[in-house]
């Protein structure tokens, strides 16, 4: 696939790592020549430097026969103007704009084709506090994607001594928690002096203490499998109510004003070092959220906000060295969890595994909203995984026993490479479309047995250990007709 990306910034070099990887023709408009040179030095990939709103600048990058463009520049306004030009002059078929500003959300007279002619409209910053609430929904999991409009989930969670289903193989996991349908997809397990390393999972691998667990289950159960690899016996799940948040930016206001409008639910605390900016968090954020200036690296002014009692600390700042200090500190001192964002990838691969219990990337965890337009196939959703590594992929059967490879047949007779794990099916989805008339079914989740047979229109999720395997899940889902 060809794609054009405006802005070499953070947002910008992170999409063409994950998309130049994957083999496609990528060129990065920017006004910065040292920053594309750079660029050009790292990955297998064309920089044009000038304003992506020109069109000379856009028919140099090779606007005419592009498939896709993302507009992920600093300012909205320019990343709106080009995505208008590109569809004007160029009829670019896709494209999508990085917005910052909630006003356009939901203006489809302004985002439409007649006005900036915005396919996808993403945000970062959203895309961030709208997982870190998933994170605060589920304290005990690492993770937490959605499949199927909400109907599965993807969780990970690190395997505690003493919890049910730990130190036993997957193969007893299902008489150990019968009313639970679920699907062990991975396991990452520690090696000393090592990174943790991807272990083949079959009936006879044991789930071991301090393991990274992948697990696909249907929503409604999330919360028992969690407790069933985490929770030691009968103990209770302690909630989420003590809150701090280290960084009153972007982030930092976006997810406090969130949280704040669920009056009386959290005890919430924002560290901002600038004296003025707390000024304006004040004023914005309602009366219960509490606004601290101070350093979040200072260790008197956690003691002082007691921070052994606080059960979520987030550090959001933009400094990823700060965000990491602050939160080693903070787990030191007794917070229960701690959550660092991070941009630069090789501080969140170092993270990993250490005091820090979650590393967040900004880029990754809206990354998976641009996979799905480069998926071939009717791709649903896509999750970028373990820094990018890995990727849970959601694909629809289409078509029947002629025209697929997949419908009609039983997943048994598929031919998926070892590595790829089909996790579960959600079946009775309607499709868009659908006759009104049509009698509604309800919507099940199915763990796929060998015997299973796929049917048109069933929504199947998949792990992928390595980024590599997607075209082969990709070919195997393609409707072909001329295939019998």
């Amino acid at each position: 696939m060809k794609i054009i990306v405006l802005g070499a910034g953070r947002v910008g070099q992170s999409v063409a790592d994950s998309l130049v990887s994957e083999h496609n023709d990528i060129t990065v408009i920017d006004t910065d020549a040292a920053r594309l040179r750079d660029l050009e030095a790292r990955y297998d990939l064309r920089g044009v430097v000038g304003n992506g709103i020109e069109p000379a600048v856009l028919a140099e990058a090779g606007a005419q026969d592009t498939d896709l463009l993302i507009a992920c520049a600093a300012q909205d306004e320019t990343n709106l103007v080009c995505c208008k030009v590109a569809q004007r002059l160029f009829n670019i078929p896709t494209r999508i704009a990085r917005v910052r500003s909630s006003g356009f959300q939901d203006e489809e007279l302004l985002v439409g084709p007649e006005g900036f002619a915005v396919d996808r409209i993403i945000c970062p910053e959203e895309s961030l506090t709208r997982y870190i609430g998933k994170l605060i929904e589920h304290p005990e999991a690492m993770q937490v994607r959605h499949f199927a409009g909400g109907r599965a989930c993807l969780v990970a969670v690190r395997a505690r001594a003493g919890a049910l289903l730990v130190n036993h193989s997957i193969g007893e996991l299902r008489d150990l928690l019968p009313a639970v349908a679920m699907r062990l997809v991975a396991i990452y397990r520690r090696f000393q002096e090592e990174p943790d390393r991807f272990v083949p999972c079959d009936g006879q691998t044991r789930v071991e203490p301090g393991d990274e667990v992948f697990v696909l289950a249907a929503s409604e159960h999330i919360s028992e499998v969690l407790s069933a690899l985490h929770r030691r016996g009968a103990q209770p799940v302690r909630p989420v109510r003590r809150i701090m948040i280290a960084g009153g930016g972007r982030v930092g206001l976006r997810l406090a004003r969130q949280l704040g409008q669920d009056s009386g639910r959290f005890h919430l605390k924002v560290i901002e070092d600038d004296g003025q900016r707390c000024v304006e968090l004040a004023s914005i954020l309602p009366p219960e959220v509490l606004v601290l200036h101070g350093d979040t690296t200072d260790e008197d002014l956690l003691a002082g906000e007691s921070i052994e009692e606080v059960d979520l600390f987030l550090a959001l700042t933009d400094d990823d060295e700060d965000n990491i200090m602050s939160c080693l500190l903070a787990k030191r001192m007794g917070a229960r969890r701690v959550l660092a964002l991070i941009n630069r990838r090789s501080y969140a691969d170092l993270m990993h595994g250490t005091q820090i219990d979650i590393a967040l990337s900004p880029a990754q965890a809206m990354l998976g909203e641009l996979l799905a337009y480069v998926r071939r196939g009717d791709v649903q959703a896509v999750h970028s995984l373990r820094r990018g590594v890995a990727e849970a992929l959601e694909i629809v059967a289409r078509g029947d026993r002629k025209s697929s490879r997949v419908v009609g047949r039983k997943v048994g007779e598929l031919h998926l490479p070892a590595e790829v794990h089909m996790g579960l099916i959600v079946r009775g989805i309607p499709c868009e479309g659908e006759e009104a008339g049509a009698e509604p079914r309800e919507p099940e989740v199915i763990i796929p047995r060998g015997s299973t047979v796929i049917e048109s229109g069933d929504h199947v999720v998949f792990f992928l250990p390595h980024k590599r395997l997607v075209r082969d899940v990709e070919k195997l889902f393609r409707v072909s007709a001329t295939f019998f």
